[in-house]
């Protein structure tokens, strides 16, 4: 399995009030989708090891929040995605620090929506 259950179990617990459509598995990991669209992932970082998480944030707060604690660009495929940001366990680890990722995403998720 190319990442954990618990920290899987963890997302789905807050997303349960979101419109969770689906769960993927894609790109090495399990993408979460609310509202059709690509919300959350969580995967196992090849270089740590260690679980990270992945939020679709959109360009506009990818600014701010690349500074946050354990944040770093999504650089996949080797070139940055703009809009989506890698969480390492450092900043995901606490419930607050999880619902703060989760509640930024869906803040995303729901302009798409408008």
């Amino acid at each position: 399995m190319a990442y954990s259950e618990h920290q899987a179990d963890r997302i789905r617990q807050r997303l349960k009030k979101a419109n969770l459509t689906d769960e993927k598995k894609m790109m090495g990991g399990l993408i979460f989708m609310v509202n059709h669209k690509m919300c959350v992932g969580l995967d196992i970082d090849k270089k740590t090891n260690l679980d990270r998480l992945m939020v679709r944030v959109g360009k506009t707060a990818h600014d701010k929040l690349i500074f946050k604690n354990g944040s770093k660009a999504m650089d996949f495929t080797g070139k940055v995605m703009r809009g989506f940001l890698f969480i390492a366990p450092e900043g995901f680890d606490s419930e607050s620090d999880l619902d703060f990722w989760i509640d930024k995403a869906l803040e995303f998720n729901s302009l798409e929506n408008s």
